[in-house]
């Protein structure tokens, strides 16, 4: 366990160091620890605010919370609109991360979001223009970022 924790902290280092030269203003996560103690270490030197939000959340899997992914893969696309047993859709995770958006949206400059692999289907429908669908049927590849414009924001 400890070796997953320190290659963790390293990856998070290693995500200050290329951003860098980047003029964050501000980095959001969502409550759960592994997303903002990974803002701390990568951005909490440089002074950078790093603020937890609940919206960041990963879905609420319910039942199959801890469950390995391939469980989870086998009824993803049944859940866009229908909960998990015991959680949340897909569909919710997005009203909550366009609520989150509409907050941020009127910022100024450049903002992080350290999130889950959820956040990241709801931005790729949200900013990326991909249904739910569209973007759950894609294979899951993990990287150490994506870039978004807030202007894309679909109304």
């Amino acid at each position: 366990m400890m070796r997953t924790f320190r290659a963790g902290e390293a990856q998070a280092a290693e995500m200050g160091e290329r951003y860098r030269d980047l003029a964050v203003q501000a980095v959001y996560c969502s409550d759960l620890r592994r997303s903002w103690r990974t803002g701390e270490i990568a951005f909490g030197a440089r002074g950078v605010p790093v603020m937890r939000d609940v919206r960041l959340r990963e879905c609420d899997y319910g039942e199959l919370t801890r469950r390995p992914s391939q469980e989870l893969d086998e009824i993803r696309l049944q859940c866009i609109d229908r909960r998990f047993p015991g959680g949340e859709s897909y569909r919710q995770v997005a009203a909550r991360t366009a609520d989150w958006l509409a907050a941020v949206a009127g910022g100024r400059g450049p903002v992080l979001v350290i999130g889950h692999r959820a956040t990241w289907y709801a931005l790729e429908h949200l900013l990326g223009g991909a249904t739910l669908e569209e973007v759950l049927k894609r294979p899951w590849k993990w990287q150490p970022g994506w870039r978004y414009l807030l202007d894309m924001l679909k109304t």
